[in-house]
């Protein structure tokens, strides 16, 4: 089977790190020569190209590794250059765009799998590239009612392969609720507790762990999350107001010198941290 993957950077290379072990013939596709020079020099792409032209024909499932908003006009520009039958997947956080984007070229002879996978880090590049994301990672596929069931097990197949431990099917809908809360909030928050430090005391000093790990993600790609983040407007100012709820409960009882309601809601958040913990076990 011949792999395509548009877009070498962090997420592209780790996918055709895990996907090149397997015997499949994996091509990149990229603007940066160095980039392709790159993956070609470590084995992980079998041939690199710049113009997607000169390869698409030849490929039977392809990852477009690309930011969401990139992705109207490469359907625009490069639809027809698909082979019949190919299956197409991307790698975004938010999914009703994508899947928007899409059925304004739709082609009824290939089949477009939306997907995330729910791994990275906080550094980019294809020089980053890291397999072991992906182990024991989730994966999620937006099913749309145009998927044939043989496309979605292709791909939920392939994040097996990759190392994905669980893949969760739901709508684009569910998809972009759900991670406008697991993900996109948990940047906000990142995000807010960093940007509030008056470094009183010289922060790094005296930080700890929890602070180091609240923190770790507001380590951010600012032009591929300010795009998710107004993407998935509607979603995310719900999930932080929902938020500022449960902050302002917490502030109430310590401004009550309520202990009793603190305590139980240190107990209840602890439950449910620890039920976490169970699932992935």
């Amino acid at each position: 089977m011949k792999i395509g993957i548009i877009g070498l950077g962090l997420i592209g290379g780790s996918y055709a790190r895990a996907l090149f072990p397997y015997g499949y013939e994996v091509y990149g596709v990229d603007l940066n020569e160095e980039s392709l020079n790159y993956a070609k020099e470590q084995g992980i792409i079998s041939e690199g190209f710049t113009d997607p032209k000169d390869i698409l024909k030849e490929l039977d499932v392809v990852f477009l590794c690309l930011y969401p908003s990139q992705l109207k006009d490469f359907f625009k520009k490069y639809i027809m250059c698909f082979k019949e039958g190919a299956i197409l997947s991307d790698v975004g956080g938010i999914k009703r765009k994508v899947i928007d984007a899409y059925d304004l070229y739709r082609r009824d002879d290939i089949d477009f799998v939306a997907a995330h996978p729910i791994a990275g880090k906080e550094k980019s590049g294809v020089t980053e590239s890291d397999a072991s994301i992906f182990k024991d990672a989730n994966f999620i596929i937006t099913k749309t009612p145009f998927n044939e069931n043989d496309s979605i097990n292709l791909i939920q197949t392939l994040a097996k392969q990759m190392g994905f431990k669980t893949v969760t099917i739901m709508t684009d809908k569910e998809h972009d609720e759900a991670i406008s809360y697991t993900s996109q909030l948990t940047h906000v928050l990142a995000m807010a507790l960093i940007n509030s430090d008056q470094d009183k005391y010289h922060t790094k000093a005296i930080i700890g762990d929890s602070f180091r790990d609240l923190t770790r993600i507001a380590n951010m790609n600012e032009l591929l999350w300010s795009e998710l983040f107004l993407q998935n407007k509607d979603f995310l100012l719900r999930s932080i107001h929902e938020f500022e709820c449960a902050l302002n409960t917490i502030k109430d009882a310590i401004e009550a010198k309520d202990i009793e309601e603190l305590q139980s809601l240190m107990k209840k958040a602890t439950i449910r941290r620890r039920s976490l913990d169970e699932t992935k076990n």
